[in-house]
């Protein structure tokens, strides 16, 4: 599902709202965790999973194209954990 269908289908079943409203929601939910994240805190949706960061540390990487080693620095990147409840309706027994 890509972001326009997401919106689609919001607007579907809030028929109440307007366009711009189902999409201001959308930008509002990402926009806070986004900016969560980006203060190294976690956001849980219960059912659903976790969103986090971890750190990588620096290394020497290649270039593909020229063989060329570069230093690449150290970054936090955004991990995400499925919840319980996601994991089980992804494999019923």
């Amino acid at each position: 599902m890509i972001r326009s269908e997401l919106l689609q289908a919001l607007a579907k079943d809030n028929p109440d709202l307007r366009a711009e409203e189902v999409e201001q929601v959308v930008d509002i939910f990402f926009d806070e965790i986004t900016k969560r994240l980006a203060e190294g805190g976690r956001v849980e949706l219960r059912g659903f999973g976790a969103f986090s960061t971890r750190e990588r540390e620096a290394r020497t990487g290649r270039n593909p194209r020229t063989g060329e080693t570069v230093q690449v620095p150290a970054k936090r990147v955004p991990y995400f954990k499925p919840g319980k409840e996601m994991r089980e309706r992804l494999n019923p027994s």
